[in-house]
C-alpha cells in the first residue's frame, strides 16, 4: 500500500510527550475567521455544506504560529491559573493548532469563550459531530479519555485525520494516542 506524505502528516500525534515536528505548507481561510491547512479545510467546508452550519456555528480557532500559542498559554497562566492551563492549554510546540489540522468550533452566540466555546451535544452540533468523521475529522478529546489524551474534555476541539482513519477511531472509540498504538509496528512518524 502506498501511503503519501499528506496522509501521515494528517495522523501526527502531537501533545505532551509528542512535539509538532512539520509546519503546515498551505494555510486557507475557513469559515471566514480562522486559517486550517488546505485539506483540512476543504473537508471542513464540505461537511458544513452539507448541513449549512456556517450559518449556526462558528470557527474560533484554527491555526496558530508558535508566537500565538506562546501568548494564548501565558495569558491563561495569569487569567485562569497553572491547573486550568494545564487542563485546557497545550504548551507551545505541543499544541495541534499549529499543525494547522485542529479547529475549535462554537455554536455562534453573541459571546463565545474563546478557550472553552460551547458546543452542545444537541442540535446542529451534535449533527456535525455524527457526521464529522465520513469528512476525516474526530473530536480530539472525549469525555473519559482524560488520563489518555492528557488533556480536559473538550467537546469543541476537533482534528482532521483524513478518512477513514476517523472513521476507525470512532468505531472503536479511540483517541488518536490509542490509534498509535493500533497501529504498531507500522510507522506514523514524519519523515524528516
Amino acid at each position: 500500500m502506498i501511503v503519501e506524505l499528506s496522509q501521515v502528516r494528517d495522523l501526527m500525534l502531537v501533545n505532551q510527550e509528542h512535539p509538532i515536528s512539520w509546519n503546515p505548507q498551505s494555510l486557507v481561510l475557513v469559515g471566514g475567521r480562522v486559517l486550517m491547512d488546505e485539506r483540512a479545510a476543504s473537508a471542513l467546508n464540505k461537511l458544513m455544506e452539507e448541513l449549512d452550519g456556517w450559518r449556526f456555528i462558528t470557527a474560533v480557532s484554527g491555526w496558530r504560529s508558535q508566537e500565538e500559542q506562546h501568548e494564548i498559554y501565558i495569558r491563561s497562566l495569569w487569567e485562569n491559573g497553572e491547573e486550568f492551563t494545564k487542563q485546557f492549554v497545550a504548551r507551545p510546540g505541543h499544541s495541534e493548532h499549529q499543525t494547522g489540522l485542529a479547529i475549535d468550533l462554537g455554536l455562534t452566540q453573541p459571546d463565545i469563550d474563546f478557550l472553552r466555546p460551547y458546543f452542545p451535544y444537541e442540535g446542529i452540533c451534535q449533527t456535525f459531530r455524527e457526521r464529522a468523521a465520513a469528512y476525516g475529522f474526530i473530536e480530539r478529546y472525549p469525555a473519559g479519555k482524560e488520563a489518555v489524551t492528557g488533556i480536559a474534555h473538550e467537546p469543541w476541539h476537533f482534528r482532521y485525520v483524513g478518512v477513514p482513519h476517523a472513521e476507525i477511531m470512532v468505531a472503536h472509540g479511540w483517541t488518536l494516542e490509542e490509534y498509535h498504538k493500533h497501529q504498531k509496528p507500522f510507522s506514523l512518524e514524519v519523515p524528516t
